[in-house]
């Protein structure tokens, strides 16, 4: 159990249904999380796994309040960012993803340059002045571990980057605005092996710093990058512990199925 002073986020009694409307499913609520209770360590990577559609990425959506835009989605219970209730009626949504940033499975760089996209985030908040700015273009970029590769041509075109580059120039991007926490949606997924590496070195160098939960579908991937596992099956955590503990002694049947290539229950 982790100490309540080491304790980011906390999830307690979340359940997220929704109404399906794709046809599917007769028009039928769908329980798309249960009963989540869950406590996120402060500055440690956390990777969440699991089979797809067990609700890896919907847990990840609900700390940043992205299903507020969908209007046929439920969610009851409390996430807590430190002391704070994010889905209490007083609590900004800009406000609150400035503080919990997402970086998505596919880059989506900003149609400008490479300096632009970095600085976008600091600008809508009020940072005006060209040295300061550059300022923290170069910080955040460094942090990316992309400066060296772009310090040249911070004007040209970010889409002109690799895919690679593109998702790290996104997490200088997330990084610029100052945010908690970082949410990153299975960033390496697109990504060649190479460029996968770099990400992963990239997240390694920067957990002290920020608190990372990592969405993953490969297991390797978070054996070698989490500090916490979060193992979800058919929207419920089954398991949430220490990574050694996690993959060396797990506690539940579903776990110890998983990490052998089974899927639980069959």
């Amino acid at each position: 159990m982790t100490d309540e002073s080491e304790v980011k986020i906390r999830i307690r009694d979340l359940n997220l249904n929704y109404k399906d409307d794709s046809g599917r499913n007769g028009g039928e609520e769908v329980v798309a999380l249960k009963n989540i209770n869950l406590d996120i360590p402060k500055n440690k990577l956390t990777a969440i796994i699991g089979p797809s559609g067990c609700g890896k990425s919907t847990l990840l959506k609900v700390l940043n309040r992205l299903h507020d835009i969908r209007h046929n989605v439920g969610i009851q219970g409390n996430v807590y960012l430190d002391d704070d209730d994010i889905y209490h009626p007083k609590h900004l949504v800009p406000e609150l993803r400035r503080k919990i940033g997402l970086v998505s499975q596919k880059p989506f760089p900003l149609p400008s340059s490479i300096f632009d996209n970095v600085a976008y985030g600091p600008r809508i908040h009020g940072t005006r002045g060209k040295a300061e700015l550059a300022e923290i273009v170069a910080d955040c970029l460094k942090k990316a571990q992309l400066w060296d590769e772009v310090k040249d041509r911070m004007d040209s075109p970010a889409a002109k980057l690799s895919v690679g580059q593109q998702q790290r120039l996104c997490v200088a991007r997330a990084l610029a605005v100052e945010p908690e926490v970082l949410l990153c949606d299975e960033i390496t997924s697109a990504l060649d092996p190479i460029s996968s590496k770099q990400v992963e070195d990239m997240l390694v160098s920067i957990k002290k710093e920020y608190t990372i939960i990592l969405v993953s579908h490969v297991l390797r991937q978070a054996r070698r990058l989490a500090d916490q596992i979060v193992f979800m099956y058919l929207g419920e955590v089954v398991e949430a512990s220490e990574k050694n503990e996690f993959f060396n002694n797990p506690k539940d049947e579903r776990s110890k199925d998983y990490i052998h290539g089974i899927m639980p229950g069959t």
